[in-house]
């Protein structure tokens, strides 16, 4: 599935547009986690606990989304955006949004 975030892939012609296709997904940070995290912000550097569950939520949802793409026959998205958000109680899950049209190219 060829992925792009802008309207159009060059080199390519969109001979279809199927809709637009979604992924959510949503990750506690557990408590472990946020005190580590904590401590890395006083003290400086990367909180790669951080790092690791971001990446492992947007990975979720641009696999979610190229799933309903597929379904849809498509063999392309464009115009991905991705968005990240923090919600629940003290802000203590993550939840990271992807959207796109999907396409046949």
């Amino acid at each position: 599935m060829t992925l792009s975030t802008t309207p159009q892939i060059e080199g390519h012609t969109i001979r279809e547009y199927k809709g637009i296709v979604t992924g959510e997904t949503i990750i506690g940070a557990n408590m472990f986690k946020d005190f580590f995290a904590g401590i890395r912000d006083i003290v400086g550097g990367r909180a790669g606990s951080y790092e690791k569950v971001l990446a492992e939520a947007k990975d979720t949802s641009m696999q979610e989304m190229m799933q309903r793409a597929e379904a849809l026959g498509a063999n392309a998205i464009v115009g991905i955006d991705i968005d990240y958000e923090t919600i629940g109680a003290n802000n203590s899950m993550l939840m990271v949004a992807t959207s796109g049209t999907a396409v046949v190219i």
